[in-house]
C-alpha cells in the first residue's frame, strides 16, 4: 500500500464531496486516523444553509451534531456515522444529505432528544438501516461507549484517532436487533421538540 493511500487526504475518501460543499464543520478531528488508509471525522454535519447575502459566513440552519464517521480511500461509502439530532425527523436531512455515501452493510446510529427514553429503533431509508436511539447520557460518544460496551477507562489514554478507530470497529460489528419502524412511523411516535431557542434575549 502507497504512502499517499496509508495516510489518506479527505478527497480521496467518501467524506470529499461533503467537505466540498462545506458540510463537515467544527472539527475536533478531520485527520487520517491510525489505520491504514482510513480518514476519521468528529464534528458538526451541516444540513440546511441558511440564504447568503454577499459573502456573509452564516452558521448552517440545521445541522448534525456530535459527528463521528470514518470513511476509507478509494470507496465511496461511509461505513460508520453517528450523531446527535434534536428532532427524529431530520433524519430524512441526514440521509438526503450523505446521499450515495450510505451503503446497506453501514452503521448509522443517530440519538434524538424527541424519542421516549425507554425505546430504541431501527429506520430503513433510503437502502441503508439507521439505528434510532434516545440521548440519555447527554453526549453521542458516552452513549456509544454503553452501546458498544467499550471501557471508558481504557479510552481515555489514546489519541482522538484512535478513540474513533476503536469506536468505528466495534460499532460495524454491532448486530443487536431494536423494534422495526418505518420513518412514517417515526414522525408519529417522536415527542414534541424543545426549542433551543427559547428563553433566549431577542
Amino acid at each position: 500500500m502507497s504512502a499517499v493511500t496509508d495516510k489518506p487526504t479527505i478527497d480521496q475518501t467518501a467524506f470529499g464531496p461533503l467537505e466540498a460543499q462545506k458540510r463537515l464543520q467544527n472539527p475536533v478531528l478531520k485527520a487520517p486516523t491510525g489505520k491504514p488508509g482510513r480518514f476519521g471525522f468528529r464534528g458538526e454535519l451541516a444540513l440546511r444553509f441558511s440564504t447568503q447575502m454577499a459573502d456573509e459566513a452564516r452558521p448552517p440552519e440545521l445541522t448534525c451534531d456530535q459527528v463521528m464517521a470514518i470513511a476509507q480511500a478509494g470507496e465511496k461509502t461511509i461505513p460508520f456515522l453517528a450523531g446527535y439530532l434534536l428532532s427524529f425527523e431530520h433524519l430524512k436531512d441526514v440521509a438526503e444529505v450523505l446521499g450515495t455515501a450510505l451503503t446497506a452493510g453501514g452503521k448509522y446510529f443517530l440519538f434524538c432528544n424527541n424519542i421516549d427514553l425507554s425505546k430504541k429503533y431501527q429506520v430503513p431509508y433510503k437502502g441503508a438501516m439507521f439505528y434510532v436511539l434516545p440521548i440519555d447520557e447527554a453526549t453521542v460518544y458516552n452513549e456509544l461507549l454503553e452501546l458498544l460496551y467499550l471501557d471508558r477507562n481504557e479510552l481515555k489514554r489514546m489519541d482522538t484517532g484512535t478513540k474513533l478507530d476503536v469506536i468505528a470497529e466495534a460499532a460495524m460489528k454491532f448486530d443487536i436487533t431494536f423494534d422495526m419502524i418505518t420513518y412514517s412511523e417515526g414522525l408519529e411516535l417522536m415527542g414534541p421538540v424543545r426549542n433551543p431557542n427559547e428563553n433566549r434575549p431577542v
